[in-house]
């Protein structure tokens, strides 16, 4: 099933609970949530307070990214704040085996993401256990970077070891993602697909969500 994640990264943050409302009018599936803590990565964003909340500005799933160092630690917060998903990376200090209990603990799903320098392989011990991996198509920090099409033999490479275990795993892609790019993502194996600027900038969000859902689903 091909899903539309806005990034609220490149939204205005001066009026976010409209932004998010938007994105909901316009036909989002979910909204994506990028926590950046200035040290796992170089920007600092948001926390689980402002998650908290905005959470009553929209009826979609959160889609919660931790670039943060230690994620076992805050996600609690972030679940008792009104995260649907929550993503955290291979590369993060926190063991992944208790972060992934951890988080369905608190009756969450759990996504692991790896950054553009580290194998597609890394996530497979844990795939059984995942509801999503998410393959970064950028560096992580910062929005309107431009999309690295070498990432998708990574993104393949998930895709067919899910199926070869029979798992209906999403596979979200981050970064440069926009109507030139979107098809190649999926036909990587891609069905998940977070976007930024393309959607939040566009004079026509709606016809720019319906557009990527049908260029995804070639």
């Amino acid at each position: 099933m091909i899903k539309i994640s806005p990034s609220i990264l490149s939204s205005d943050y001066s009026i976010l609970g409209a932004e998010l409302k938007r994105m909901e009018d316009c036909g989002a599936d979910m909204l994506h949530i990028d926590v950046m803590d200035g040290h796992f990565v170089p920007n600092i964003t948001l926390g689980a307070p402002i998650v908290k909340c905005i959470r009553k500005s929209s009826s979609l799933p959160f889609d919660v990214h931790l670039m943060i160092s230690d994620p076992y630690k805050y996600i609690p917060d972030f679940a008792k704040a009104g995260s649907d998903i929550i993503t955290f990376h291979y590369e993060a200090d926190s063991d992944i085996d208790e972060t992934i209990d951890l988080i369905h603990s608190l009756g969450k799903k759990a996504g692991l993401s790896i950054k553009p320098k580290t194998p597609a392989e890394v996530v497979f011990p844990y795939l059984d256990k995942l509801e999503m991996v998410l393959v970064m198509t950028v560096e992580p920090g910062f929005g309107g970077q431009s999309f690295m099409a070498d990432m998708m033999p990574k993104v393949s490479a998930v895709r067919a070891e899910a199926e070869k275990r029979g798992l209906d795993t999403d596979i979200q892609v981050d970064g440069g993602i926009s109507g030139s790019t979107i098809g190649i993502a999926a036909k990587a194996g891609a069905n998940v697909f977070v976007s930024g600027n393309a959607i939040f900038s566009s004079d026509d969000a709606a016809a720019t969500i319906s557009e990527f859902k049908a260029i995804a689903g070639e």
